[in-house]
């Protein structure tokens, strides 16, 4: 698939990750939706990707509920007609604590944006791919989904439920033409890391450094296009070699 002219839709594009994704895509010539709810944050993006001569637009949306998914998928389709990759990325980190001390609202909130959001996401959007025979989907998971995560019980649960939907998916789907792997940040300095302490060796691998948000969209942007055409059901880890 040829990232130009394409159709991208990108959730939690109002900072961090996803904003540098959005704007990566729109450089190589795609149209971005970008999905947040954060309004100020996704109108942001929005400018910048404008202002670099890009073309998408904002629709806000709380990922967790199924209205507001349908509603991103629905008008994506009726604007271009079409999606070509999605990046189901929304997230939220939650507070950390001991197990024991876990509010079960927190954990029922990071569940349902995390886990939840992501299923809804790819519920909605493989029925547009399906219909295309085509489509590449990278979902958001984290090194918190492949190994343990102290004091985050309920954000490596999610991310762990994030890896097993994306290799479900990916044995599904893959004969009808479509591509769905996941990424597996480690440490990344964006808004949702900004009160934890990134000089940590928890969040760093023998890089000794935290990844900017750029460094994980290049390979974000490498798997949506034709050079990662025969990767299918990966777990792409990008920590500095935390869980080497």
């Amino acid at each position: 698939m040829i990232l130009n002219d394409g159709v991208a839709v990108i959730t939690g594009a109002g900072s961090g990750i996803g904003r540098s994704v959005s704007l990566k895509l729109s450089e190589k010539g795609m149209r971005v939706v970008l999905v947040d709810f954060n309004e100020k944050g996704g109108e942001e993006t929005l400018r910048l990707v404008n202002e670099s001569g890009g073309e998408g637009m904002f629709i806000k949306a709380d990922v967790s509920k199924t209205a507001d998914v349908e509603k991103y998928v629905f008008q994506t389709k009726k604007e271009y007609g079409r999606i070509d990759v999605f990046f189901n990325n929304a997230g939220i980190l939650g507070i950390p604590s001991l197990l024991a001390d876990y509010s079960e609202e927190t954990f029922n909130r990071i569940i349902a944006v995390n886990l939840k959001g992501s299923f809804l996401g790819l519920k909605y959007v493989l029925k547009v791919m399906e219909e295309q025979q085509s489509g590449v989907i990278i979902n958001t998971a984290s090194t918190a989904g492949v190994q343990s995560t102290p004091y985050l019980g309920g954000y490596a649960a999610s991310k762990h439920g994030v890896v097993g939907l994306t290799k479900t998916a990916a044995a599904e789907y893959g004969p009808k033409g479509i591509r769905i792997n996941a990424i597996c940040p480690g440490g990344v300095v964006t808004n949702m890391t900004k009160d934890m302490d990134m000089s940590d060796p928890a969040l760093n691998g023998p890089l000794r450094r935290p990844a900017s948000p750029d460094e994980i969209a290049n390979v974000v942007c490498f798997l949506a296009s034709d050079r990662a055409s025969y990767m299918n059901g990966s777990i792409v880890t990008i920590d500095g070699g935390l869980t080497a």
